[in-house]
């Protein structure tokens, strides 16, 4: 049965509305559960090389995915999937583009890499422009600057690093994870969100894989500097399912919602998720933290204003 005249624009409303909610919601959760692997990966990173602990949670969330997928859809649509032309992509976004920031981090410093990956929005944004996703709007604009300046707030007080090769680095990753997330939704819709996320997530297995051989076939040292015990695989884990594999499929779902540059409003917010999470073992309140945050979700209630109707 179709609908047609006011009752149709009523309903295209409606169901709008709860598209814009159930996005951000799904955006909001995304940010919270990538936090919670914080903790984990600043423990995990005294014995852990950056490198080795990013493949390690490449290939756990990818065992969980996969389970998980099976699970939800069968078998049949792992062999409907274009393997190839998903890992390469997935490879050369998330893949290259988490092992980018960590280059990035290592050639300037914490404070520098999250204050330019708080302009991970304006990125997306040129991005949706370029492909004729996404109309400027003043209030979508205010919104994308409220944004930035809120995740540059809540980043906090600090002394900016060299900038130069570290700066282009994270500012590729940025555009990297955004190609990553828009191919994602737009050429695998065929496929559910734990599909989506499964096959580009296995791109980024084979990429830091092939890093991490790369390196240690250079004389690297790759491989934790301690026995791996029941603890850290239990906070691996932890960094695997819910900073990764289920904030990835939450984040393709969001994007899926709401486009690649008003989900990725939502990641500004991530530092204000952290020192929530951290409050639970004894860290102290940041009020510059929720400033940064209030002002994030100020833009993106703004950003998604709908255009007013001509009379």
């Amino acid at each position: 049965m179709s609908v047609t005249g006011p009752d149709a624009a009523g309903f295209d409303t409606t169901r709008r509305n709860s598209q814009v909610m159930s996005g951000n919601a799904l955006g909001m959760a995304s940010m919270l559960t990538w936090a919670c692997g914080f903790p984990a990966a600043e423990f995990l990173l005294v014995s852990w090389p950056p490198l080795a602990l990013i493949t390690a949670r490449f290939a756990f969330a990818v065992a969980f995915l996969m389970i998980l997928w099976v699970m939800r859809d069968g078998l049949r649509p792992l062999a409907s999937v274009r393997w190839g032309r998903g890992t390469v992509v997935g490879g050369l976004t998330f893949g290259l583009g988490a092992f980018l920031l960590l280059v990035a981090q290592s050639l300037t410093d914490a404070v520098t890499v999250a204050i330019i990956a708080s302009a991970c929005p304006v990125a997306a944004a040129i991005v949706e422009v370029a492909n004729g996703t996404r109309r400027m709007t003043t209030a979508f604009l205010t919104g994308l600057a409220a944004s930035v300046v809120g995740g540059i707030v809540a980043v906090g007080a600090g002394t900016v690093g060299n900038l130069g090769l570290g700066a282009i680095a994270a500012i590729t990753s940025c555009f990297l994870f955004v190609f990553g997330s828009l191919y994602t939704v737009r050429d695998l819709r065929h496929l559910s969100e734990i599909g989506r996320s499964t096959v580009t997530l296995v791109g980024g297995l084979v990429f830091t894989s092939a890093a991490l051989f790369a390196s240690h076939m250079a004389g690297v040292e790759v491989l934790p500097t301690r026995v791996i015990d029941a603890q850290q695989i239990w906070l691996l884990a932890l960094y695997a399912v819910a900073g990764m594999a289920l904030s990835q499929v939450m984040w393709i779902a969001s994007v899926g919602r709401l486009g690649v540059a008003v989900a990725s409003f939502h990641i500004n917010v991530a530092s204000f998720y952290v020192m929530v999470i951290m409050l639970t073992v004894g860290s102290g309140w940041n009020w510059t933290k929720a400033l940064g945050a209030a002002i994030v979700i100020a833009g993106v209630i703004v950003a998604q204003k709908p255009p007013r109707r001509k009379r």
